[in-house]
């Protein structure tokens, strides 16, 4: 059975393209709701397996429908918020949500973000995953985890699509446009140093020496290659 996801923010574009991006990764059992009341009949009418919950809607905060739903369900809560003090994370945490992620947000990451929850509640967990194997790494089949020597490295969702793009890649060059497009999902228009960014902060989990890389390595003006030793891809 697919799981039902029920999407409650009150700005309706943001729960339309949220829609479309969770269809993309496969899910159709798909609710969305713009207030507290209505959320909560439609959480007692579809009875859903994960539920993305803005925090400021027309009739009150999400907290408040989070701890209603606490009383009768475990099922995981995502928190989308444009408050990203520290503060509101925690608290967003405390009272029971599973995760907080602050606005703008990719709609990809939200989805790579539902998947990873919904394998931690044990949804997903009749599934036998798939791994690519490349040297030391290994990465699932939905690319939403990666491991380096049977560790699990604790990646942003950016992360884990550099990572893809890579494993599917190894030992050829990939430019930044290439890259922006495939995990960003957008037009690259100059983003040259959203990449480099990203890079480096990949490059702090998944190499010994970060300044020193031995897998992502950088091509002057060309862009970036994933290489494995030969020693590694025994």
């Amino acid at each position: 059975m697919e799981p039902t996801i029920l999407i409650v923010d009150d700005e309706a574009d943001l729960a339309n393209l949220l829609k479309i991006s969770l269809q993309r990764e496969g899910y159709h059992h798909i609710y969305t709701a713009g207030s507290i009341e209505e959320a909560w009949t439609s959480f007692q009418q579809v009875s859903p397996d994960i539920v993305l919950l803005d925090v400021m809607l027309p009739d009150g905060e999400g907290y408040d429908l989070c701890r209603r739903i606490r009383e009768t369900s475990h099922i995981p809560v995502l928190f989308m918020s444009a408050k990203n003090e520290e503060i509101d994370k925690i608290l967003g945490l405390a009272i029971g949500g599973d995760d907080y992620i602050t606005k703008p947000f990719s709609p990809k990451e939200v989805a790579y973000r539902v998947k990873a929850q919904l394998r931690r509640a044990g949804y997903l967990a009749q599934e036998t995953p798939s791994f690519i194997q490349v040297g030391p790494f290994q990465i699932n089949s939905d690319a939403t985890e990666v491991q380096k020597d049977d560790v699990l490295l604790e990646l942003t969702a950016k992360e884990v699509g550099l990572m893809a793009c890579f494993m599917h890649n190894p030992n050829r060059i990939l430019s930044k446009e290439t890259l922006f497009e495939r995990v960003w999902g957008e037009g690259f228009f100059g983003s040259d140093n959203t990449v480099m960014v990203h890079i480096r902060r990949l490059r702090e989990k998944v190499e010994t020496n970060p300044s020193k890389p031995v897998y992502i390595t950088t091509v002057k003006g060309l862009g970036y290659k994933f290489v494995v030793p030969k020693e590694a891809s025994k």
